[in-house]
Parts: structure tokens; sequence; C-alpha cells
């Protein structure tokens, strides 16, 4: 059973979420989105960028299921920020969605005009065809920055956590401020090293768990949103299944002291649209 977090304008949002980044399309991501909903996810997780919008809009309404039961996430990409730019973007995302609104819409990174992109997200918000507005891979000077030119604050960001990266700071300060803290790569990208960490292995032998659902039990006491993905049948149900145990205080504080700092992936202190990155982007998602 799923537990729902509330933004700060009410809406509830699955904790557990389903993420689609590098599954690749066809035969493969079709069955990785029927397996998820079969065993209970109803929140997905997309972006422009991974080009798998229109497959997921479709895996979605092939499954039967009532629109408004499903939590559908996407992201604007930095080369479309910008006022109207991203405007467009949005509907060509609802578009390829086969989606009237999304109940969750994100600036992707702080790259150059993302000012102007939030105030296009603040509109869109404000008629009703987004749900949820936020950001994500935002440093703290990005959400000040963001906050001192906006009517309505971010209400997410989305940012790389896992035990090695807890982002402690940057989690305090979204606290403060009542931004939910959503991570992407919570399992460390299934980085085998951190899986195979003895303090993890412990603490799953104790519990009759995978050191994989430790870590998302880990995440989902420290309130956090998390967006597993695997197209893994086994993985997308033993993923979902954290809802029946709880970590101690003590086994919290053994999976905390594994911080090491180190991210998995791209820094965005300072991130500026580069063309190549884009194109080595799509390269990467293929």
């Amino acid at each position: 059973m799923n537990k729902v977090i509330e933004a700060v304008n009410g809406v509830k949002i699955p904790q557990l979420g389903f993420g689609v980044y590098k599954i690749k399309k066809g035969e493969e991501f079709e069955r990785a989105i029927r397996e998820a909903i079969r065993v209970g996810y109803r929140h997905f997780d997309t972006a422009k960028i991974y080009g798998n919008e229109e497959a997921l809009g479709r895996e979605l309404q092939k499954s039967g299921n009532p629109r408004e039961q499903f939590f559908i996430t996407s992201k604007v990409w930095t080369t479309d920020l910008g006022y109207e730019a991203t405007k467009k973007a949005f509907e060509q995302t609802c578009k390829k969605l086969n989606v009237t609104y999304l109940d969750m819409y994100l600036i992707h990174f702080a790259g150059p005009r993302y000012l102007e992109a939030w105030k296009a997200l603040e509109e869109l918000y404000l008629g009703g065809k987004i749900k949820v507005i936020g950001v994500a891979n935002f440093e703290i000077q990005h959400l000040e920055n963001v906050m001192k030119h906006s009517k309505i604050p971010p209400m997410i960001n989305q940012i790389e956590t896992h035990p090695e990266f807890p982002q402690n700071e940057l989690h305090e300060y979204l606290a403060r401020h009542r931004i939910l803290h959503e991570a992407w790569g919570p399992l460390g990208q299934g980085n085998k090293a951190l899986l195979e960490r003895p303090e993890l292995t412990e603490i799953a032998l104790h519990h009759e768990k995978s050191a994989a659902q430790i870590i998302l039990r880990w995440h989902l006491q420290r309130g956090i949103i998390v967006i597993p993905k695997s197209s893994n049948p086994q993985r997308i149900k033993e993923n979902s299944e954290i809802f029946d145990f709880e970590l101690t205080e003590k086994e919290m504080e053994k999976i905390d002291r594994l911080n090491t700092g180190k991210r998995y992936s791209v820094n965005p202190t300072g991130y500026m649209v580069n063309p190549l990155y884009t194109k080595m982007m799509k390269l990467f998602i293929k």
C-alpha cells in the first residue's frame, strides 16, 4: 500500500513513484509499465528529454484505469526554457501523454531563462493545467532566486539523493521552506558497491528484505518521495514492498553514516545549457 505526501497546496502525491529514465522504448518499456501498474504503482515520472512520454501515455491509457487514478510528472528541458517556449513545451508534453493536465511539471535544470519558465509554470498552475509545480536539480541559490522573483514558490525539488549523497543541507533547507524533497537515483543508480555495503546487507538480513528495499525505506522515513526505476519485473515488485516494515533509529543512523558526499551524476551548480550536453543526454538515453 502506497503512502501519500501532501504538497504545500494540499495536493496528495504518492510517496513511491516509478521512474522511466533510460528504460528502452518498445516491448521492454511496455512490459515494465504494465508490470508497474499491475503491482500498484500509480505515480509515473517522465521528461521530454527521456523521449518516452508518448509511450508512457499509451500504456497508461491501455491499462483501462481512469486518468485521475494516475499521478503523472514530466519536465521541461533546458532548450525549452523561457515564457513562451515553456508553455509550448508543456502543450507538446500533454499532447504526447494524451492528457489535458499534468499532476506535476518541473523545470529540469536551472538553465538560462529559468525565471521566465517559472512564470509560465505559475500561469499554467493558476489556470488549472498543473496541480503541482516545481523544479529539479536546483541548488539553494537557484531556489532563492526563484522565490525572490515569483508569486508562487517551488513546491518540490527533485534531486539526486542516495545514502552516499543524502543532500543533508539541501534537505533541511527544503523542509524549512515547505518544499518537498523528491529523490532521483534513490538507489544510487543501482551502484553494486553501494548495494553490497555490509551495513545495508546486515540490516536487510534482519528485516528479511533486500538492500534496495532498505535504502528505499530509509528515504521514506526521511519524508522523501522516491522514484526508483527498473525494467526487471521482480525488482519492480520488490521496490513496491517497502511499507510493511520500519527501520529503527539506530538503523537509520547507521545508513546516515554511509554519506561520502559523492555524486554519481552531473553537478548542477552553475549549470548552463550546453548543446553538447543535450546531445550527450539524447545519446545516453537511446
